[in-house]
């Protein structure tokens, strides 16, 4: 006995072609979105040039010297969210020497930079290229946002 299936239940192949093609690239996307998953780097431990410091030593820096500089190297929408009191948010993409020079023209003046924390490389990036640029009195808050936040220190936020 031969059983009967309607025609219009069989797929033809140009339906067949776009099923495997849509599966196909679902399985490609979700690899991808595996791929971006993974954990982002970490910073480096310590950047030749300058002094990594703590969120403690941040505070002691801004109490003893009065002419210091903070780089904030976060995106404009992160640093509107919040930020150190008084910095000065450089985006390390957009960094160039003219507007470090704007924020701090004389090179032995104390800079400190930060992030978002230890799995952020923008400070490092910043960093490396004030150091390219002759600048000598280097701070590297490697902790950054996250350490600042967590140890509930005073924050500004526009």
């Amino acid at each position: 006995m031969t059983s009967f299936i309607p025609s219009a239940l069989i797929p033809d192949k140009a339906f067949c072609r776009l099923r495997d093609g849509l599966l196909l690239m679902c399985c490609l996307l979700l690899a991808a979105l595996n791929c971006n998953a993974a954990e982002k780097p970490y910073a480096p431990e310590s950047v030749p040039g300058a002094v990594t410091v703590t969120a403690e030593q941040v505070v002691e820096l801004i109490l003893s010297k009065p002419d210091l500089v903070i780089i904030d190297s976060r995106k404009k929408s992160e640093y509107m969210k919040g930020h150190i009191e008084g910095a000065v948010n450089l985006l390390n993409t957009a960094l160039r020497q003219e507007d470090l020079e704007e924020a701090c023209p004389d090179k032995s003046t104390p800079i400190v930079f930060y992030c978002n924390g230890v799995r952020c490389l923008r400070s490092s990036d910043a960093l490396g290229k004030a150091i390219d640029w002759g600048y000598r009195n280097l701070f590297w808050f490697r902790g950054g946002w996250k350490e600042w936040k967590d140890k509930r220190l005073p924050v500004i936020s526009n």
